[in-house]
């Protein structure tokens, strides 16, 4: 497990520049919430963000929540489309379901791992 914590943080960042990635890392998770009411566009707004401010998260706590919001947003879209594509056959249905479950726990999970300045286990 990821052990980084904003106290042995390895980055040399600075308290402002650490402030401003906790800050865009619970922006995105907050995009990504809101995609479920805006037909995915927040999520698109957050996965872009997330490929911007990827490389300035280097060494600190926010790079394991960066990695775990990417896998989200992919997984979270192959998931959906394969449960869209299979929706005819019935099958679509509980891949949909499971997937928005997953989702849902993911985002959770983040969240609560950034409201307690805890790395994920990536």
């Amino acid at each position: 497990m990821n052990e980084i914590t904003a106290i042995d943080d390895i980055s040399g960042k600075t308290p402002e520049q650490l402030e401003s990635l906790r800050q865009i890392t619970l922006a995105v998770y907050i995009l990504y919430a809101l995609s479920w009411f805006t037909g995915g566009l927040t999520g698109i707004v957050g996965i872009v963000l997330n490929y911007l401010k990827r490389e300035d998260t280097e060494g600190t706590l926010y790079q394991s929540h960066f990695t775990w919001q990417i896998r989200t947003f992919w997984w979270g879209l192959v998931w959906s489309i394969l449960g869209f594509i299979t929706i005819w056959i019935l099958i679509g249905f509980p891949i949909l379901f499971v997937t928005a479950v997953w989702m849902i726990y993911r985002l959770v999970k983040g969240w609560l791992n950034w409201s307690e300045r805890k790395p994920m286990a990536v």
